[in-house]
């Protein structure tokens, strides 16, 4: 399975949200969780991509451990969350989002699609996306869960 590059923005059990800022070259918090919610995984995006909504395409990586903000790691990927967000002022795109495994997890070393994962995993990471769009006034809609292949492509372009 081919490989990929994730650098962390928001790690496991975090409440803060943060950006790379490429002009810069480090990471602005950019906001606070309300109390009691966290990133539920690590959070990160995939260097030298263009989501719909401008940004580097974001991950959620599946992982036993939390790691940091800025840590960079090779991981593979198990599928997709295709996803439609509609913003404050109506204006829609598509926001997915990458589930990744690192290639050092012990874990999830044998997981290779989203099929594999506990149907509780798949309900708390939407249910996560929902509830952090909505608390920012943004409306996150699941399209579709995707498996590995397909989403390697939509990487790759």
């Amino acid at each position: 399975m081919e490989l990929i590059s994730v650098i962390i923005e928001s790690p496991k059990g975090s409440g803060a949200k943060f950006d790379y800022e490429p002009a810069t070259k480090d990471f602005k918090l950019k906001k606070i969780l309300p109390a009691g919610m966290v990133f539920p995984f690590d959070f990160g995006f995939i260097p030298d991509t263009k989501g719909g909504d401008g940004d580097p395409l974001d991950v959620i990586v599946l992982s036993e451990i939390g790691t940091f903000t800025g840590c960079r790691m090779d991981c593979r990927v198990i599928g997709a969350i295709k996803a439609k967000q509609t913003e404050r002022n109506g204006d829609e795109m598509r926001n997915d989002r990458f589930v990744v495994v690192p290639e050092v997890s012990h874990l999830y070393s044998d997981v290779t699609t989203l099929l594999q994962l506990p149907d509780s995993i798949l309900k708390e990471l939407e249910a996560f996306f929902k509830n952090y769009n909505t608390l920012a006034g943004k409306i996150f809609d699941v399209i579709e869960l995707i498996n590995a292949r397909e989403a390697l492509e939509m990487i790759n372009g």
